[in-house]
């Protein structure tokens, strides 16, 4: 560990080096930057660099290195584990949020602090769409590098397998590119585990025409979700792959069951599929922009969550994910959501270290509370929700969903198989495990 007055020089000659900001304990705005979604989680960086481009992110990890501290990187910052550590650098890359369209190679260039809403907001004109994630605030690094689900995933396939290529600051502060030819052996370790070997300050993806897409969100009441779920299943078993969405218990007050359709076309071909749900009594029937944007919780508050993978959904599965939805604790912002894989999921390539590919479908309980009083009964509640369905579980994971639950757990989100091949990965350009949190490989 570097001496104190060393220690001060190096933050000095930071701060003056970085076209960002600098933060450190005791500065003005230091709490607001280190703030995250998640208000249960409370860290305190030793600093936060605050990067503009990707020379800022160089300069930020050579600081690190020679004063011996642990990096964490915060891309979007909607990680259920959080992305700050107590006394570690935090690379915020929030700064870097330009998306950059070709729309004759149907190719994206997206910086390392893009959200989902800024990636939607520039490809929409061109008529372009990216897999991406499911909530419009969650960073697009963190979701596609980690082999996250998203609202066009049973269509277009996951979003990492999108993958063009990726800019790359390593552990010894060095840019590199991967793709196929360049560092191919990295590009294959990003597919799923792309936290671990350096900061992204950039990802290129490709894009699918999209001319029409079309959401509906229909509300019932909570007693009815029985109905919904398996009336929702069996129009995801004999729709076509265009169609996805979700069920999701909401828990209120007033609680309720909603059943989010999207479709990759117009609304006429959306309200025909959905004609079995739109039959059910309903209180509700809310269309666009609202209804994809409802179901996520708000920033501010305490939350905890998980997800199983499920191999099939049959009544007695249902039965048991609605027993646990009436549990959910209230009044809270939490929600229980059932999500549909399959389609072009399922039919994507099999090399990369992404093994819920086969699972049909993600149970996601999320709790979501104001007052660490309440925080026992919320996390126990999101535990009995996977523990209760584990029985149908395909014992894989996707590790977007997931907060900070064990290697076991992160195993089970690559692949056991590709353990050892992650492992030597991550020796060849991470030795000393200087990305060492969250979901993390260790070097071999």
């Amino acid at each position: 560990m570097a001496s104190r007055s060393t220690a001060h020089r190096a933050l000095a000659a930071l701060r003056a080096d970085l076209a960002g900001e600098v933060f450190a304990p005791g500065d003005p705005g230091y709490d607001e930057a280190r703030a995250v979604v998640n208000a249960r989680i409370d860290r305190r960086p030793a600093v936060i660099a605050q990067c503009a481009d990707a020379a800022d992110v160089v300069q930020a990890v050579r600081f690190a290195r020679d004063l011996d501290l642990h990096i964490a990187v915060r891309g979007g910052g909607h990680g259920l584990a959080g992305t700050l550590v107590d006394g570690a650098l935090v690379v915020d890359l929030r700064r870097m949020r330009a998306v950059v369209v070709d729309p004759a190679a149907e190719a994206v260039r997206v910086e390392g602090g893009a959200t989902m809403s800024d990636l939607d907001r520039t490809l929409r004109p061109y008529g372009l769409a990216a897999t991406g994630c499911h909530a419009p605030g969650a960073g697009v690094a963190g979701s596609v590098l980690g082999g996250g689900t998203g609202r066009l995933d049973r269509v277009f396939g996951l979003a990492v397998d999108d993958l063009i290529g990726v800019e790359l600051v390593t552990a010894d502060a060095e840019r590199v590119h991967a793709n196929d030819d360049e560092n191919p052996e990295l590009f294959w370790a990003l597919h799923g585990a792309g936290g671990n070997f350096g900061v992204a300050t950039a990802l290129t993806l490709e894009v699918h025409e999209l001319p029409e897409f079309s959401v509906a969100l229909p509300l019932y009441p909570p007693e009815s979700g029985p109905d919904v779920v398996r009336t929702f299943r069996e129009l995801i078993r004999t729709g076509p792959q265009e169609l996805g969405g979700a069920v999701l218990y909401l828990a209120g007050p007033p609680a309720r069951c909603g059943a989010l359709l999207t479709y990759a076309g117009g609304a006429g071909g959306l309200r025909e599929l959905a004609a079995p749900l739109l039959a059910l009594p309903h209180e509700t029937d809310l269309c666009g922009a609202q209804a994809l944007e409802l179901p996520y919780p708000p920033a501010g508050l305490r939350g905890d969550g998980s997800a199983e993978c499920l191999g099939g959904l049959p009544d007695a599965a249902v039965d048991v994910l609605c027993a646990r939805a009436a549990d959910m604790p209230v009044p809270s912002a939490g929600r229980l959501t059932l999500l549909p894989l399959g389609g072009a999921i399922a039919t994507g390539p099999r090399a990369y270290p992404v093994p819920y590919r086969d699972a049909l479908w993600t149970v996601h309980p999320f709790a979501c509370w104001a007052d660490p009083a309440d925080d026992e009964p919320n996390r126990a509640w999101v535990r009995d929700v996977c523990a209760d369905v584990r029985p149908w579980s395909t014992g894989d994971v996707c590790l977007t969903l997931i907060g900070d639950e064990g290697p076991e757990r992160v195993r089970a989100g690559l692949g056991a198989g590709n353990t050892l091949r992650l492992e030597k990965v991550k020796r060849a350009y991470d030795p000393d495990n200087v990305f060492r949190f969250n979901h993390t490989v260790k070097p071999v």
